[in-house]
């Protein structure tokens, strides 16, 4: 199948382009987007949708982030203790079909497979989003299919304000939630798994979280309930970590906690905010015991205020974390579903995302940014996109390894075919790697060896030994060279292989 990439022809030339086109837009930088599922957020628009109109919805938001740039798409596959996959684990997810338990129709029978294939297709990973804790999202317990954990193993359940969770104190639970991550890792080609904020419920008053029995059952000597709720959550995290790096150590793990772990009132080392509640205190969520540890390939602070917001600055946040998360890849959530949706007046303003974009690329420490959620810019907000797509993401960029740093020999690729035609370069390849990740084209510079600028990517499942590709090119580039190389599923680049490029 051919595949045609988009690339936005580089007009300038290379020497003086490449250093100040990279510095506004990095060679290497995670760019992604939450695709919410749960209630319907962003897809399936409707769980009652046929099949056809589902495929089109989810083909419309991937075909928008790729013209972005974007090259990560972080979709929801468990909402609250259901599945959008056959699994022994859980039932079918009420919004996919309309009914929980309910299986797909024949012609969509395989969801997860699908949106794998079609996020790859693009260039774009795919991480796998689950939410392990939240068992169902409302008190309507009659709508739960009798497979669902509620029924199965009702003495896991803890009801807390209009829901019901998972005890996360119980190792059954655990040991259950390990399976299923174990179970998606095993047998879907994801880029990774991700979590996100929600491990303990954020508190609701005068709402007693009824985990007593587990407390007094499993707590250590002199621990108290807070650092023994802490240390559930540390313990599930460190098996996941476990789970995937056995199961296949090249798929990443990531989480996306609430912005603030503590206010610097409560702790000096916290930072100056007056968050109301917090990822630490009220979560019962260490993520910077996990990053020390080295159990996160990434980790993504979701903050959604507006740069200057009194009580929780997004720029002094941002900061804090940059000077704080070490021994992880660290990346910013940005609420996109506040442009022009907010009381704060600044989320009015068209360079409110632009401002924190830019922040966040002044942080050397960071190299990425996740957008919440996917469908906050599709069909509006047309002046902002085109700020991100001239200021930010005019290139493509590499997504970022993991970090275990694993070296492996990349050999590169084989061409097995290449013509032009009206300046459209065709290229077929082959490859002998096991897990390779992406084919990268790049422009060449001949006047600065070894300085090369990415103009386009393709994804590369394991076990696919070849690809084709179109992709355009304007006379300046195909002078000054293309030279394509395979980078691995950790991060490590084969030599550069320059193509032969015969004038029409």
């Amino acid at each position: 199948m051919l595949r045609i990439l988009y690339v936005i022809p580089i007009f300038l030339c290379l020497s003086c382009a490449t250093s100040r086109i990279t510095k506004k837009s990095p060679q290497k930088e995670f760019r992604g987007v939450w695709i919410a599922t749960v209630v319907n957020i962003d897809w399936p628009k409707n769980a009652n949708d046929n099949s056809e109109k589902q495929k089109k919805d989810f083909i419309e938001i991937l075909d928008f982030y790729q013209k972005l740039n974007f090259n990560a798409a972080i979709v929801q596959i468990r909402t609250a203790g259901d599945a959008f996959y056959k699994t022994e684990h859980a039932p079918w997810s009420k919004y996919l079909t309309g009914r929980e338990g309910e299986a797909p129709k024949e012609d969509f029978d395989k969801p997860l497979e699908w949106m794998i294939a079609e996020t790859h297709k693009r260039g774009m990973e795919f991480h796998a989003w689950l939410n392990p804790y939240r068992a169902t999202f409302d008190l309507d317990t009659v709508a739960l299919s009798p497979e669902h954990d509620f029924y199965q193993h009702p003495n896991w359940m803890l009801k807390y304000g209009k829901k019901y969770y998972y005890n996360p104190g119980l190792p059954e639970v655990q040991q259950k939630l390990t399976k299923v991550i174990e179970e998606v890792v095993s047998n879907y080609h994801v880029d990774a798994i991700h979590f996100d904020d929600y491990f303990y419920p954020y508190k609701i008053k005068d709402e007693v979280f009824k985990d007593s029995i587990a407390f007094q059952t499993y707590h250590l000597q002199n621990q108290n309930i807070e650092d023994w709720r802490r240390s559930n959550v540390d313990s599930l995290v460190k098996k996941v970590h476990t789970a995937i790096k056995k199961t296949k150590p090249w798929v990443q793990f990531g989480i996306s906690p609430f912005g603030v772990w503590k206010n610097k009132s409560t702790d000096p080392s916290g930072s100056d905010t007056k968050a109301g509640q917090t990822t630490y205190e009220d979560l019962y969520a260490n993520p910077l015991l996990w990053v020390e540890k080295g159990w996160l390939d990434y980790l993504v602070p979701q903050i959604y205020w507006s740069v200057n917001y009194p009580p929780a600055s997004h720029k002094v946040i941002v900061e804090w974390w940059a000077n704080t998360a070490k021994n992880t890849n660290l990346y910013i959530g940005n609420g996109i579903y506040k442009i022009k949706n907010n009381k704060d007046k600044a989320w009015n303003k068209n360079k409110e995302i632009p401002k924190q974009l830019s922040l966040a690329r002044s942080q050397k420490e960071i190299t990425g940014n996740v957008f919440f959620s996917a469908k906050s810019l599709l069909g509006k907000h047309e002046k902002i996109t085109k700020i991100l797509k001239k200021k930010f993401y005019k290139l493509p960029s590499q997504n970022p390894s993991g970090i275990s740093k694993t070296k492996r020999e990349v050999s590169a690729p084989t061409v097995e075919s290449i013509h032009v035609a009206n300046s459209n370069l065709n290229t077929c390849i082959s490859h002998s790697d096991s897990i390779p990740r992406f084919l990268n084209y790049y422009v060449l510079n001949k006047k600065v060896q070894n300085q090369k600028l990415l103009i386009g990517k393709s994804y590369l499942s394991v076990g696919q030994n070849s690809i084709c590709n179109q992709i355009q090119l304007t006379k300046k580039q195909s002078k000054n060279g293309i030279g394509i190389t395979i980078i691995d599923a950790f991060g490590n680049e084969s030599k550069l292989q320059k193509l032969t490029i015969e004038p029409n």
